[in-house]
């Protein structure tokens, strides 16, 4: 494992920080694939995309996780900013200094996401045919989510409000030199209107994964862009690579998981769904990761 940095060359002079996994008996003359994991919305590289990371490079991979762009160790202001297209965009600038490392072949790179993480893959894989192969792990579409709630049966009539309230906070931004925020993460428990959400209030806010660099909040000026905004956008015409969907069955969140497989242009795409399992216990859970890891393992390698 290294800690590295590398300049973001998407052009807001953005420094992202990130974690490289080496294999088993790396050899830096030889080349081998390697897999880009991206972290869920609020998160950061040292919770489970980390840990998936680091177990996919016991599988013979080279893999990064970073911080998104204005989050975590990576730098750029307003702080927490989760605009879905810098994101996206964030994916790409990975692959980018990949493609500059000689020990990485640049015709096996793959992608993974968790969460939020996996929207942001799949919508990068749409636009970056870099990425050879791509899984998702409890995939979340945000801007969905924001417009149908976490089970997808709300009416999308709130996000007006959620516009107005991203937009006066863009200009609260401006006059005030202050970032309004927006939670994620439930402060507390008893704010979680669902299961889900009660363990990731577990999950971020408690020592099963709190970490300071990952605060359960975003800039609310992201709303503006968050809820107009679809991972499955194009993905019926230009997701032609290899997928592999995993979700658990009792996860809120698995109508997303749902509608990316029927969406996807993929010939080649897996659907796996968890038995048991809930959202959040697909980011750390023992039991449950290793069942996923061990489809996720064979994909990668049967793929790049």
């Amino acid at each position: 494992m290294e800690k590295i940095s590398f300049k973001n060359k998407n052009g807001a002079n953005i420094i992202m920080s990130a974690i490289v996994n080496f294999p088993p008996e790396f050899a830096g003359n030889k080349q081998y694939p390697a897999i880009v994991v991206t972290h869920p919305g609020g998160g950061v590289k040292e919770q489970t995309a980390g840990l998936y990371a680091e177990k996919l490079a016991e599988q013979g991979f080279i893999t990064i996780a970073a911080d998104a762009s204005y989050q975590g160790e990576s730098t750029g202001k307003p702080r927490q900013l989760e605009n879905p297209y810098i994101r996206v965009e964030d994916i790409s600038a990975v692959i980018d200094y990949l493609t500059t490392l000689s020990y990485v072949d640049r015709e096996r790179i793959g992608a993974l996401g968790v969460c939020a993480g996996g929207g942001y893959t799949a919508s990068a894989a749409v636009g970056d045919r870099r990425i050879k192969a791509l899984a998702t792990v409890s995939m979340a579409n945000f801007g969905a989510m924001l417009r149908h709630g976490w089970e997808g049966t709300e009416s999308p009539e709130q996000v007006l409000a959620m516009l107005e309230f991203g937009s006066q906070a863009r200009t609260d931004d401006a006059n005030s030199g202050e970032t309004v925020i927006f939670p994620i993460v439930p402060v507390r428990k008893e704010d979680a209107s669902h299961e889900d959400l009660a363990q990731a209030w577990e999950y971020y806010r408690t020592p099963r994964c709190q970490k300071d660099t990952a605060p359960g909040h975003g800039a609310a000026r992201s709303l503006t862009q968050l809820a107009v905004w679809d991972a499955l956008n194009m993905v019926d015409l230009f997701l032609t690579q290899p997928l592999l969907i995993i979700a658990g069955r009792n996860a809120g969140s698995k109508w997303m998981s749902d509608q990316l497989y029927e969406r996807a242009a993929s010939k080649n795409k897996t659907y796996y769904v968890v038995e048991g399992a809930s959202h959040m216990s697909l980011y750390d859970i023992p039991q449950y990761v290793g069942e996923a890891l061990s489809k996720l393992s064979p994909f990668f390698k049967t793929n790049l």
